[in-house]
Parts: structure tokens; sequence; C-alpha cells
């Protein structure tokens, strides 16, 4: 188990220094510019966004992943003992109630203001 995680460890730091070493080879400024379908771009591709977007991107995704988590709740239940299924997934689905309630309350879903 010890060697696995030294290699492990040495592998990750060898592709860690690599992937920093390789860029400084060659900086290729046709690869750093927009691409938009052949046309020299219009204007900049660096405009800014509304910090909005990527909370609800993420939230999105926090609560995509709690949901994914009661997935398997319905095959669980078929255990001869359901009881903690059950329980773990009325924990998960009150945290999902309280994450929410947060939120709502913080204003994070407000759009305008």
């Amino acid at each position: 188990m010890f060697m696995y995680f030294l290699i492990a460890s040495l592998l990750s730091v060898i592709l860690a220094a690599v992937s920093f070493w390789l860029p400084l080879i060659a900086p290729d400024t046709e690869k750093l510019s927009p691409y938009e379908c052949g046309f020299d771009p219009l204007g900049s591709a660096r405009l800014p966004y509304s910090m909005r977007f990527f909370l609800v991107a993420i939230l999105f995704l926090l609560f995509d992943l709690e949901i994914a988590l009661l997935l398997p709740t319905p095959w669980a239940l078929q255990l001869p003992d359901p009881s903690m299924a059950v329980i773990w997934a009325s924990v998960v689905i009150i945290l999902l109630i309280y994450g929410f309630a947060y939120e709502w309350i913080q204003g994070g879903l407000e759009w305008a203001e």
C-alpha cells in the first residue's frame, strides 16, 4: 500500500512539473487568440459576466448532486431493514431544504435588485 502511494505521488508530481514546463517551451499566440467560425474576432472575447450566472450555476450543481445522492433510495428500500436508508434520505432532503431556504433568505435567488 505504501509503495502504491509513493508511486502515485511521484507520478503526480512529475506530471504536474511537466504540465508547467511544457507551455514555457514554445507559446503559440495563434492558439491563444479567440476563434469565431474562421473569421477574425469582431470584439473582445473576454467580456465580463455577471456573478449571478456563476451563482446560479454553482447552486444548480450543488442541488443536482444532492438529488443524485437520492437516486439509490428506491433500491435501498428493498433491503430487509430499510429504516437507515429512509433516515439518510430524510437527512439529505432536510439539508437540501435548509440550503434552499438559506439561499432564499440571503437573496441569492433574486435576479434583479
